[in-house]
């Protein structure tokens, strides 16, 4: 997939290069990568075992967890390796492979979230139509359709951030194969493979943040209808936690993508952090202590786990 390039390695400069910080920016994130595992697949393990979360709702949730699961660990057992090593070299093959599967389950995660905010949308706004409009069949197309587009979108991304000539310094600084740090490294012009990226992001986070737009902007206004202030308090209850993780989502990803690479600044390795590293850590407590449906759920297997070892 790769341009004309003359590297056959880069060096990943990783988070810092203060040799003090290393061992415990180690422990802390390995704690962390640690969490995201056990937390999303307990999402998915729940919801398998559990007939009350046989939902679509939380069909889009285990692919959600399903997601998070993969795009922390595109980044994370790197990340730890290159703490505590001092080879810190990536093959130009390896670098461009991180950089398809990020952007792959990126781009998941963001069609993902707006198939939850028009399950939300139906769920409330028109909620006798809602076995017939989000069937099962619908919730398999739209997850698959969300993956296939995801793929041709990162195929997109890889080849205008990898197909330039690599001819000069190997240097990434960062901790990951990112886009605005490759394309630092491209001895050809970039300008129009900055603009195809930027608008392909663009195009698509705009169109996922639209329909995350309309669906809230219907369901307020189906709330704001309820008679009962008890209906109304479920209603916004069932959506806080999909806007939790929506406004963290988009909120960095806009930071971090909609600006060109060229005016990207040292924040945003902060800004890779919190994006790659911890927002898959936080989705599960988001999704779980904020969802009476989950807390209840987990009580039930809780007690028939004891209640099957006590007998």
């Amino acid at each position: 997939m790769g341009g004309n390039h003359t590297q056959t390695e880069f060096i990943l400069l990783g988070i810092t290069d203060n040799p003090y910080a290393q061992t415990p920016l180690f422990v802390l994130f390995l704690l962390i990568y640690i969490v995201t595992l056990v937390g999303n697949f307990g999402i998915i393990i729940l919801v398998r075992v559990s007939p009350s979360l046989h939902t679509p709702m939380y069909f889009f949730l285990t692919h959600f967890a399903f997601t998070d699961i993969c795009y922390s660990t595109v980044i994370s057992p790197r990340m730890l390796a290159d703490l505590l090593s001092e080879d810190k070299t990536i093959s130009f093959t390896g670098c461009m492979m991180q950089f398809l599967t990020f952007a792959f389950f990126a781009a998941i995660e963001r069609h993902l979230l707006a198939m939850m905010a028009y399950d939300r949308h139906v769920a409330i706004c028109q909620p006798l139509l809602y076995v017939t409009i989000i069937s099962s069949r619908v919730c398999w197309q739209l997850v698959a359709s969300s993956y296939l587009f995801a793929f041709l979108s990162a195929i997109i991304y890889t080849w205008c951030t990898f197909g330039g000539s690599f001819c000069g310094p190997n240097r990434i600084d960062h901790f990951f194969c990112d886009v605005d740090t490759v394309l630092k490294l491209v001895c050809s012009d970039t300008h129009s493979s900055e603009m195809v990226i930027f608008a392909l992001f663009t195009v698509n986070a705009v169109f996922a943040s639209l329909i995350i737009l309309l669906s809230y902007m219907s369901i307020i206004r189906t709330v704001l209808r309820m008679c009962s202030a008890q209906s109304r308090a479920r209603a916004f209850h069932t959506c806080a936690s999909h806007l939790m993780a929506v406004s963290m989502y988009f909120g960095t990803g806009f930071f971090m993508y909609l600006q060109p690479p060229s005016s990207h600044r040292s924040l945003d390795k902060v800004a890779s952090i919190f994006y790659a590293v911890l927002i898959p850590m936080l989705n599960p407590f988001i999704y779980s202590l904020r969802n009476r449906e989950v807390m209840g759920s987990l009580v039930k297997c809780r007690r028939s786990f004891f209640s099957h070892w006590q007998h």
